[in-house]
């Protein structure tokens, strides 16, 4: 019998350290990997960080006016998300005015009722955006021009709108917008 007592077992050449080697490069290739990520990170952070809404933009989300002073047949202009918003009390005649038009006749087809809140349809409340290109039509100031059909008339390209600022005649291919809002008591409307 054979004493293995002294002996070693002969390894191949370069074979002692191999568990070692591959930690290192597991190591570096991980390394490398998490420094090019942070570094994607650092990279698209402002980026989209500045996509986000302005201080300015987020303070003007939503506004509260006050319609009390609105008389029927009267309209005012305010500012909502740095665009102009007309507020008309509609009289019981342009109402009806509105009411008579046959929607199926209209370009873009809507009531009245489509355009105001159920209880409130004297109050109607639009954007003060011509939908052509953008100019601000005339008729919510005191003796502005309403055009022909007695709502609201945009004097860069002629669109005219009817009671319910709705496109009767000229370029435009849309109503004038209705911004989401909702009345916070039987004179305050919050508009956004």
């Amino acid at each position: 019998m054979a004493d293995h007592a002294g002996t070693e077992a002969v390894l191949p050449q370069g074979a002692e350290g191999a568990g070692e080697g591959v930690r290192r490069r597991d190591f570096i290739n991980i390394a490398a990997v998490s420094a090019a990520g942070v570094g994607g990170v650092v990279t698209l952070l402002p980026l989209i960080s500045q996509m986000a809404p302005s201080a300015d933009v987020l303070a003007e989300s939503s506004t509260e006016i006050d319609i009390s002073a609105i008389q029927p047949g009267q309209a005012i202009k305010a500012i909502f998300r740095k665009q102009p918003v007309f507020i008309r009390n509609l009289t019981p005649a342009e109402i009806e005015d509105a009411n008579k038009v046959d929607v199926g006749s209209l370009r873009d087809p809507e009531s009245l009722k489509d355009r105001t809140k159920e209880g409130k349809e004297n109050w109607l409340i639009t954007m003060g955006v011509c939908t052509h290109l953008g100019c601000v039509p005339l008729g919510a100031g005191e003796g502005e021009v309403k055009g022909e059909f007695g709502g609201y008339f945009c004097p860069c390209h002629g669109s005219s709108y009817d009671t319910a600022a709705r496109i009767r005649k000229g370029p435009a291919p849309k109503n004038l917008m209705v911004p989401e809002y909702a009345f916070t008591s039987d004179t305050i409307v919050k508009i956004g």
